[in-house]
């Protein structure tokens, strides 16, 4: 029998496992295009800050203590969401300015309450880096609730978000209601990387949004197949990374990610050697 058969905390990490590989490449091929690769960096480091604070304030108040800090984490990280969307606007010449700031304020803020807090313990290091055994049973219906309501919203808003990601002036310009569609996508996203965080770890979350969309813009002849394939690579890198960092025990984020890194090297060496169309557009 399976191992994932037999233990609780096995089954926990499959299933969150499964539907995260689905939602980060879903949302993944959308900031790719948007040219925002580098935000799930600046999203994680804002949601460090968040784990680090509940933590702290666990030190004070059993509330915290007791509370699942994976929340506190969620509701940083739609906040330094939010907060890139504002600082766009702001810089509008200079839009790529908002994620380095958030970064720059989620690394400050995590470092601040972690030397608070007494320096790492064992469940800030698993928030890292990833662990399958942190992962509990409510973690799993929590990543199962952001799971349907991201299916949801790229379903219905599937054409908007398109128009967006590739024009969003030209999608502006045709009247579609730009404000409040980009911030909704920011704030799923960031629930989705503060999801990820007990299986690949804060530090790898982006390569879990980037890699599988890297790897199938290589081979994909249209936008609709890259997603499709971005899923497939994703399930793929975290079935294969957590069995692999279960029996050879090692890290389930870094396994993940290093499955990933073979999963874009075959893509490459693929479209190499069967050399048909121009590489990197959908």
């Amino acid at each position: 029998m399976l191992p994932f058969l037999k233990y609780e905390f096995l089954q926990n990490a499959f299933l969150t496992g499964i539907m995260v590989g689905l939602l980060a490449p879903v949302l993944g091929v959308f900031i790719v295009v948007r040219r925002q690769a580098l935000i799930a960096d600046a999203l994680s480091h804002i949601t460090l800050a968040g784990i680090a604070a509940n933590l702290l304030l666990g030190k004070w108040s059993p509330f915290f203590a007791a509370a699942n800090p994976i929340y506190m984490g969620m509701a940083f990280s739609v906040g330094g969401a939010i907060f890139i969307e504002q600082l766009r606007k702001v810089y509008k010449h200079y839009e790529e300015l908002a994620i380095p700031i958030i970064m720059s304020a989620g690394i400050g803020l995590s470092v601040i309450f972690i030397s608070m807090a007494d320096g790492f313990n064992t469940d800030l290091f698993n928030y890292l880096f990833g662990s399958i055994i942190a992962v509990k049973r409510s973690d799993v219906w929590t990543v199962f609730a952001i799971l349907i309501v991201v299916l949801l919203f790229v379903f219905f808003m599937y054409k908007e978000l398109f128009v967006l990601s590739f024009d969003e002036e030209q999608g502006k310009l045709s009247g579609i209601r730009s404000n409040w569609i980009l911030v909704a996508f920011m704030a799923i996203t960031a629930l989705v990387i503060a999801a990820s965080m007990k299986i690949v770890g804060i530090l790898l979350v982006s390569a879990l949004m980037t890699l599988p969309v890297a790897a199938s813009i290589r081979i994909a002849k249209g936008f609709k197949q890259a997603i499709w394939l971005s899923v497939l690579f994703g399930e793929i890198a975290v079935i294969a990374g957590m069995f692999l960092s279960y029996y050879l025990d090692l890290a389930s984020g870094g396994t993940i990610v290093l499955c990933l890194v073979v999963i874009l090297c075959l893509s490459i060496f693929y479209k190499k050697f069967t050399g048909s169309r121009k590489v990197g557009h959908l």
